[in-house]
């Protein structure tokens, strides 16, 4: 089992958060943040990550901080649990249907950040969510894991199942990206030898 624990303190949030790669979608997740916690628990099922979470944020500003740091934390134990990525299948990719909503989602676990966020939200808010967090989400993980994150938007009209394709989605690339592939055995899945 691929499974790493991972703790962050800072004068915003403290997290601690523990990944499995290898898990069946056992979630247990507080972040203080209703939408939040939905989201990551719909990204943790799909990609069949178990996931134990606990944030104590500074959510009497917003959820900004909570958010991003989650993200950091999440990046930081995929890293870890990836370790020099040997076999893992690197890339994936998912498009997700949510009602209205249709979204291309896709991963490359490269050891390089980047993030393409082509997503048009309608709403600046869900419940107590502030909707522009969710890309300040993606950025973090992205940077943290390293690897590069892309988001298309086909199709929607509400914020909610927008959100929820692209959590749902890039949930099962992920879970694509980081199985590991028989065939490849032992080897780094790159030419170069090393992802970075």
């Amino acid at each position: 089992m691929r499974t790493v624990t991972v703790e962050r303190n800072t004068r915003e949030t403290q997290i601690s958060l523990t990944l499995g790669l290898d898990g069946t979608g056992k979630v247990r997740i507080d972040t203080g943040c209703g939408f939040l916690d939905h989201m990551l628990e719909l990204f943790a099922r799909h990609g069949r990550f178990d996931l134990d979470l606990k944030c104590k944020g500074d959510l009497n500003v917003d959820a900004h901080h909570t958010t991003e740091d989650v993200g950091i934390v999440l990046g930081k134990a995929f890293a870890q649990a990836l370790g020099d990525m040997r076999g893992i299948t690197r890339y994936g990719s998912f498009i997700l249907p949510m009602d209205e909503a249709l979204v291309i989602c896709a991963v490359d676990i490269s050891g390089r950040a980047a993030l393409g966020y082509q997503v048009e939200l309608p709403a600046a808010r869900v419940g107590d969510f502030d909707t522009e967090c969710a890309k300040e989400f993606w950025w973090a993980l992205a940077r943290n894991l390293p690897g590069t994150l892309h988001f298309k938007q086909l199709a929607g009209e509400n914020a909610h199942h927008i959100l929820e394709a692209c959590f749902k989605g890039m949930g099962r690339a992920l879970g694509q990206a980081a199985a590991l592939d028989p065939k490849l055995g032992d080897e780094i899945p790159s030419t170069k030898g090393l992802l970075v």
